[in-house]
């Protein structure tokens, strides 16, 4: 690790999270992070006054190089005495090198080895902008921390321009190192890759060697999806040295910004909050507003009720919408010194969190209010007559464009059943994998096992999509010869999507049985045609509800939310749990995911591991296996995780579960490396089924 100029300290690390608060001292000032850079490009933040920004609690301001170089040119600089004084700012100056604005301005005439040519639109004459000469006019204008000239691009390029790309930049970070020489200005390299891992890897490596004072996340929100770019944040981050600090460039919204945290960045900036502010919107602790709607004309409360800014201490909601409607900048004005406080109280409180270690509640907590709309004045016109029809507690019937109905949660934005109709994907990925047609059916061959019922686990009922497909398989087995008996326990928290879903039973005909309102009339079901088929319901969290069950499973349909907005159930102890309540039972469990660290949540709880068939837009699913049904050839006929997964695990950015604390990740690494899965010898008793060889060679982006 090399020196920084900045003396970067690390005070705390989130439990269950990549989290961390920080400390470090510019040429201005000490700043403490997590932390949002509010963006004044032409050396103001647009409408706010230095004082306001300083109240706010504003540390570091960004400017822009391309831009002031332009105008007022570097000259200005020189005679005043750098940028501090010129725009009266005490506190700490970041200056972006330019790379974006020749990404992202038409003006770029031609990029080469040198740098990027482009005409000034202020005067029409041509400029060279080079490593050097944006280094130069950083070290005038005096900002406290520089950025390297990089060549951005969009984040979906493709591989040839990613590689090119990657070599400039790497080529001109150097220059500008070498530009720097003995300034006691920071100077942070951009980490670029668009959404390749191999080449953000190789980015990372590059750059870390040498004496940069941080390192910044470059080449994001252009282009790629919210997740794709949570996931590429996460990988990045993770790369880089402890040591120093670490910048997400132009992100984001306070949702991108909590989850950036959660994920390991140190320092962001984005345009949005005085951005939105001039388009009369707020973000408040009641939902994102819109003061320009009719409804707040006559609007006497504050704008935010929680908000100690000088905007929501003084002005009526009506006054904003009145200056908002006659576009006056001083609405512009008061709203973006609201939106920049609530900024930065947010980052006040996700430090303070870290620091006392209750992170990962308040990232929840704040996770599924950020999202949130006017909670006051719901934007959808006849909003209650509306949710009568569509909408029960926190979910909505969903149309997907192929035409079918599905569920979806408003609080987390997910959907049951995205890209597949829902009982489809329920008979493929569960029904069909399981072979449950063939487990009921009564053989000779298997007796033993007819003594007992047939015990399936429907964790996460949701709108029982599911637990019907299972019920509709054990019909027409029934239909056809002898069956065994066999029980549904379904497990959920919240009954209200199933509710929705009766509501509208035309939009989901696979409801129109008996056994659903029995399940919700009295929590327990048994088919008066066929009385060896049972259903019974557990009601409440999964995790604190396994131990209800009385009947280990044979089979456990695992179809809860995704680790977002269901994290508890795809933990750790969550799995080691359900394996113990598996104990001395030839178990299969089968669910859509395909991470990289639920796999590793499964081996580790003593799960055997295996590819599953793929479902909507995943390549691949998984499949887990009780030692007991592992040691049952005829149970196992699909491709287990083999060392290509592991060696893939080992340079994942998630390699571990969420609630795993950081003291325990080398025994745990230890426990996967030493998974009797992977001692196997090269024949092991399992072999590809013929129904997932197309699937099983395939290596999804959570694999």
């Amino acid at each position: 690790m090399t020196a920084s100029r900045l003396a970067f300290r690390v005070e705390a690390r989130a439990t269950g999270s990549r989290a961390r608060a920080a400390k470090f001292r510019t040429l201005h000032s000490t700043v403490e992070t997590p932390l949002f850079m509010p963006v004044g490009t032409q050396a103001t933040v647009k409408a706010q006054l230095t004082s306001t920004l300083e109240d706010a609690g504003s540390q570091i301001l960004l400017a822009n190089t391309y831009h002031l170089l332009l105008r007022p040119g570097p000259e200005v600089f020189r005679r005043v005495g750098g940028i501090h004084a010129f725009m009266s700012w005490k506190r700490s100056v970041l200056t972006d090198s330019g790379g974006f604005q020749i990404f992202s301005l038409p003006h770029s005439l031609a990029l080469s080895e040198e740098g990027a040519a482009f005409k000034s639109y202020v005067d029409g004459r041509k400029i060279l902008l080079s490593p050097e000469l944006s280094i130069e006019t950083q070290k005038v204008i005096g900002s406290d921390i520089m950025m390297a000239l990089d060549q951005c691009i969009p984040s979906t390029a493709d591989a040839a321009t990613t590689r090119a790309a990657l070599d400039l930049t790497h080529r001109w970070a150097l220059r500008s190192l070498d530009a720097r020489g003995d300034s006691p200005q920071s100077l942070f390299a951009i980490v670029q890759g668009a959404l390749s891992t191999e080449l953000r890897r190789e980015s990372a490596e590059t750059l870390r060697e040498r004496p940069f004072d941080g390192f910044a996340i470059g080449g994001l929100a252009v282009g790629e999806s919210k997740n794709q770019r949570e996931d590429v944040c996460e990988f990045t981050a993770a790369l880089l040295p402890e040591d120093k600090p670490r910048y997400l460039m132009g992100v984001g919204t306070p949702l991108d910004i909590l989850e950036a945290v959660h994920r390991g960045a140190d320092m962001f900036d984005c345009i949005i909050p005085t951005q939105y502010a001039q388009r009369g919107a707020a973000f408040t602790s009641r939902g994102h507003v819109q003061v320009r709607r009719g409804v707040y004309k006559f609007a006497e409360e504050k704008l935010d009720p929680n908000c100690a800014c000088p905007t929501c201490a003084r002005y009526s909601r009506a006054y904003l919408h009145h200056l908002a409607k006659t576009g006056e900048v001083l609405g512009w004005q008061l709203l973006g010194a609201h939106n920049l406080y609530f900024y930065h109280q947010l980052m006040r409180d996700i430090r303070a969190s870290i620091l006392e270690d209750r992170f990962l509640a308040l990232y929840h907590e704040r996770r599924a209010f950020l999202q949130t709309m006017d909670l006051d004045h719901p934007t959808v016109p006849h909003a209650t007559v509306q949710s009568t029809k569509h909408q029960l507690g926190d979910y909505e019937v969903h149309t997907a464009w192929e035409g079918f109905a599905s569920i979806r949660q408003i609080s987390s934005g997910e959907i049951m059943h995205s890209r597949t109709e829902p009982m489809a994907e329920a008979r493929g990925l569960y029904v069909e994998q399981s072979r449950l047609a063939e487990r009921v059916r009564c053989s000779d061959e298997t007796s033993d096992a007819n003594a007992r019922p047939l015990i399936v686990w429907d964790v996460g009922l949701g709108a029982a999509a599911n637990a019907m497909a299972a019920i509709h398989c054990y019909e027409q087995a029934a239909a056809s010869g002898p069956v065994r008996d066999m029980q549904i326990v379904s497990f959920e928290c919240d009954l209200d999507s199933l509710r929705l879903a009766l509501r509208h039973e035309s939009k989901f005909p696979y409801l129109r049985h008996a056994g659903p309102a029995g399940i919700l009339a009295e929590g327990r079901w048994r088919s008066r045609l066929h009385p060896t088929l049972s259903w019974v319901l557990v009601q409440g969290e999964f995790p604190g509800t396994i131990s209800a069950a009385t009947e280990a499973p044979d089979l456990i349909f695992y179809d809860m939310f995704s680790t977002k907005a269901s994290g508890t159930s795809w933990t750790l102890a969550t799995f080691e749990a359900l394996f113990r309540a598996c104990a001395g039972t030839a178990g299969e469990l089968f669910t859509y995911t395909c991470s990289t660290a639920n796999r590793a949540a499964l081996l580790g709880a003593g799960f055997y591991v295996a590819r599953g068939r793929s479902a909507g837009a995943k390549v691949e699913t998984t499949i887990a296996f009780t030692p007991e049904a592992y040691r049952v050839p005829s149970r196992v006929v699909h491709e287990l995780l083999a060392e290509d997964w592991l060696a893939k695990w080992s340079r994942s950015a998630a390699q571990f579960p969420s609630d795993l604390p950081p003291h325990r990740q080398t025994a745990f690494e230890l426990t996967i490396r030493a998974h009797p899965q992977f001692q196997i010898a090269r024949t092991p008793p399992c072999k590809p089924s013929n129904s997932n060889s197309a699937t099983s060679s395939s290596n999804s982006t959570g694999s």
